[in-house]
């Protein structure tokens, strides 16, 4: 199998764009190559298009496993109330509101979302645990999008 060659010159000049742009993803293809960045997942894909490819031998049937509830459809997710910038502690120096396994109550501040240099406060909808924080500390995030899980 050939080693491939990835141009990591082109992936620091596109993930410069994507923070000076402030996009959150950036896609280019040339040929067969294919580079795809994007923020928040912290994910970088380079993949090569496939080639056609021999049909494969039908798989064994997988056991059914347990559905997963998706944070959007999880009915103790907290929702980004608007465009910003997340941040997870009062200021650099402090703890942050929450971590998973803690104990909030409705109302309490949990994270703060900056939006045109306003700092506005997210807060729990109801009483509970944490059990998912799907942000990081000065992520960008949309409006509409899953934050925080409480059971």
């Amino acid at each position: 199998m050939a080693k491939m060659q990835v141009d990591t010159k082109l992936i620091r000049e596109l993930a410069d764009m994507l923070n000076e742009t402030d996009l959150t993803e950036i896609e280019v293809e040339d040929g067969d190559l294919k580079i795809k960045l994007s923020r928040g997942g912290k994910a970088v894909h380079v993949a090569h298009a496939p080639m056609a490819a021999a049909p494969a031998a039908p798989a064994a049937e997988a056991p059914a496993a347990a559905p997963v509830v998706a944070a959007a459809d999880h009915p103790g997710t907290i929702f980004s109330p608007m465009v910003g910038t997340i941040y997870t502690s009062p200021d650099p120096t402090s703890d942050p509101f929450i971590k998973v396994g803690d104990k909030v109550s409705a109302g309490q501040t949990i994270l703060i979302v900056e939006a045109m240099k306003v700092m506005n406060q997210i807060h729990a909808a109801k009483a509970g645990t944490v059990k998912a924080i799907l942000v990081e500390n000065e992520q960008p995030v949309e409006y509409g999008e899953a934050l925080v899980i409480i059971e």
